[in-house]
Order: structure tokens, then sequence, then C-alpha cells
């Protein structure tokens, strides 16, 4: 019933920016996590940054200070800023959230990934 979906991704060059949304839909009650993972070829999925409930924010090390995480209130909708892109950002981003309706309890969910190329 619950459903991510991403976007937002595209090619861009080295020092440029992206950002990614993420769309919840579904009658979701409440989010109490939000984050953004990714996935190089021959690497593991990794988080990249997250938001828990109380807005409290995580970063990898790779990315602090380039990317930033946010949403907005008024709808079930997350972002990922991405300045200063490099190309080992290079990777399919993926939206996570764990999310609660009227009959399901809090169960994480996946969306489809979104391709973001960093490249001359």
């Amino acid at each position: 019933q619950v459903q991510l979906v991403e976007s937002g991704g595209g090619l861009v060059q080295p020092g440029g920016s992206l950002r990614l949304s993420c769309s919840v839909s579904g009658n979701i009650i409440s989010l109490n996590y939000m984050g953004w993972y990714r996935q190089a070829p021959g690497k593991e999925r990794e988080l990249v940054a997250s938001m828990s409930t109380g807005r409290q924010t995580n970063y990898a090390d790779s990315v602090k200070g380039r990317f930033t995480i946010s949403k907005d209130d008024t709808k079930s909708t997350f972002y990922l800023q991405m300045n200063n892109l490099r190309p080992v950002d290079t990777a399919v981003y993926y939206c996570n959230a764990r999310a609660r309706d009227y009959y399901t309890d809090y169960t994480p969910y996946w969306g489809q990934g979104t391709q973001v190329t960093v490249s001359s």
C-alpha cells in the first residue's frame, strides 16, 4: 500500500548539483525515518544521509558538507540536495522510509532507485 518513488536523477558534470526527491504515497499516518542510500557498480549499498524523528540527521563522511537531506512537512516528500558532485558519487540512489498507515505498523519501504551519473 505504501509506495516510494524517487525522481531527479540524471547526468551532471563534476561540480554540478542535483536534487533528488522521494515521494511517499499511501494513507500514511507517520514517518519515523527517512534515508537516502546509494549503490555503485561492484559496491554494497551504503547510507548517504538519513533523518529520524525530531529531524536528527546523519551523513556519510564522504558527502558531509556537500549533501543535505530535508523534508516537506506539507506533503509526504523528502529530498536530497547534492552539491559539488564528484565522479565517485555516481551510483543508483534509493530512498528509504519507515512508515505506518492505518493498517500496518512501522515498516521499511524502498523506492525503485534513480541513476545519478557524474561525468565530463
